[in-house]
């Protein structure tokens, strides 16, 4: 049986038939702890984290997570978020070489997209077409990590306190987001951390400046993936402003799971592209 796995920085949802697994990271506080899986409610986590005042912080999933994800399949893609900022990727690898120890016939390969949320499912979805086109295992990875040469990853928040608070960002760069309305734009480095690009105030040049990175990034009229924070009027207007410039692009917009929302907070949007195809 071949199976598809990610963590819950997809954003994507546990589906049914078994062949893909979504395996959640956990937000907590000293309070209280949210695994982020389907019956998350972000709505009333985002409103817990607002008002409490002590530290919070992520934890990835356990090797023991990833061993159950893996169980009763032999072919085995696991997709995780950047290992530059999380040891998601590193749990992964160790549960592969447990999984392969006991079951050597299996073939088990671990994507580190070096970016979080829609360039995850960006990868995810390819991975599905690559299986339905027939595709062996080697070529799937082959493909899969010459496709991840081509997605990119772009944020604009309002808010950087908990991506600061746990070391994600410089704490300078995070006092300006949500002074007097501004927004920080920026994007996934080559090397998996996160870079400020500008700084903007109001959703107008929000939307120019981000329409412009993506523009100077290469994309043309591939995917593009939008979740938002609880603020899907931002979303929107992205999404107006790619189809003006770009006609046949195919854009999904969708809310944030947990782990996102904890990082880019309320009002933030991530965007995942298809770039130089």
């Amino acid at each position: 049986m071949t199976r598809f796995i990610t963590d819950s920085c997809s954003d994507m949802i546990q589906t049914e038939g078994g062949n893909f697994v979504s395996v959640p990271l956990v937000i907590s506080t000293d309070e209280k702890e949210y695994v982020d899986d389907e019956y998350l409610d972000i709505h009333e986590m985002l409103d817990d984290l607002s008002v409490y005042k002590g530290k919070s912080g992520t934890a990835c999933p356990s090797v023991e997570s990833w061993l159950h994800a893996f169980e009763g399949a032999d072919t085995i893609f696991v997709v995780t978020m950047t290992s530059a900022l999380s040891g998601t990727y590193n749990s992964a690898l160790v549960a592969k070489k447990i999984y392969e120890h006991s079951h050597p016939e299996a073939k088990i390969h671990v994507f580190d997209t070096l970016s979080a949320g829609p360039e995850l499912r960006l990868l995810m979805e390819k991975l599905f077409s690559f299986e339905r086109a027939g595709k062996t295992f080697e070529e799937i990875v082959r493909c899969g990590e010459k496709y991840l040469q081509t997605t990119r990853l772009f944020f604009a928040l309002k808010s950087l306190h908990n991506l600061a608070q746990n070391g994600r960002v410089n704490k300078v760069i995070a006092a300006a987001a949500g002074a007097l309305g501004i927004s920080v734009l920026g994007t996934a480095s080559a090397e998996g951390t996160l870079e400020s690009s500008a700084k903007c105030r109001g959703d107008k040049k929000v939307i120019a400046g981000m329409l412009e990175e993506i523009t100077k990034a290469g994309f043309q009229n591939g995917k593009v993936r939008i979740s938002h924070v609880e603020n899907p009027e931002l979303a929107e207007k992205l999404r107006i402003a790619l189809m003006e410039r770009f006609p046949e692009a195919e854009i999904l917009i969708y809310k944030a799971r947990g782990l996102c929302s904890y990082y880019a907070e309320r009002g933030g949007i991530l965007v995942g592209v298809e770039c130089s195809l």
